[in-house]
């Protein structure tokens, strides 16, 4: 292996990793999105695998389609950043529908009374909230089952903006192992961050007093999931 190998996989490597964790599109979706549809810590990382795997694949293969025919890295490159583009209003969106959808949910979850009436003719009545056994019957119908499709289909969407500029074409003027193993590196660093992220926030969420703001749980991820999107957006994150 060549020194100049050697070191673009250290990098691919670094890049994967930091690229990853000072992204918190990458990860911040699914802790969430755990917490409210009270996904299991198996089902999570599978979603988040699979979404990874979309992530990085889209981006391999455009870049494999630019080396191959010979595309110049200044067109990859802005269809990076429409992708991008893309990627960050679908975050806003998705995230600001299912606030929406959160806050209403949690309107009709109130506090009610029932009244109980006995043989005797003593009455007694209670004031309860649906628990979250009833108020989630119906996440395995419809609309709830649409959830890792459609963070799936962001992160497809959404490019990993290194990739193709710093190191496929770099690594592709040396040799076509060389362009395989810095793509296999980056994209194993990458996968592998996102789901040790989200294990061990998820993890840490469990250890926080949140039992209180169960029932705005949509909501919140809503909103988390809104300004993921506003802060790539417009902060450049």
């Amino acid at each position: 292996m060549s020194q100049e190998l050697s070191t673009l996989l250290i990098t691919a490597a670094s890049i994967g990793f930091f690229h990853t964790l000072f992204g918190p599109d990458h990860y911040l979706p699914f802790v969430v999105m755990k917490q409210a549809r009270k996904w299991s810590l198996i089902k999570t990382t599978w979603i988040t695998f699979l979404c990874g795997i979309g992530h990085v694949g889209s981006s391999v293969l455009l870049g494999l389609i630019g080396v191959a025919l010979g595309t110049a890295v200044a067109k990859l490159e802005i269809v990076e950043s429409f992708r991008g583009e893309l990627a960050a209003w679908a975050l806003i969106a998705f995230g600001l529908v299912y606030f929406v959808w959160g806050l209403r949910r949690a309107a009709r979850n109130k506090p009610h009374t029932h009244l109980h009436s006995h043989g005797n003719g003593v009455e007694h009545s209670h004031s309860h909230e649906h628990n979250k056994e009833h108020v989630h019957i119906h996440d395995k119908e419809g609309k709830a089952n649409i959830t890792p499709w459609v963070l799936f289909t962001v992160f497809v969407l959404g490019p990993c903006e290194p990739l193709i500029p710093v190191l496929m074409y770099p690594a592709a003027q040396s040799s076509f192992y060389g362009l395989v193993m810095v793509t296999l590196v980056f994209s194993a660093v990458t996968i592998a961050t996102m789901i040790s992220i989200v294990i061990v926030s998820s993890y840490g969420i469990n250890l926080l007093p949140v039992k209180k703001l169960e029932k705005y749980s949509h909501a919140l991820a809503g909103a988390a999931i809104f300004l993921c999107g506003i802060a790539i957006q417009f902060l450049g994150l």
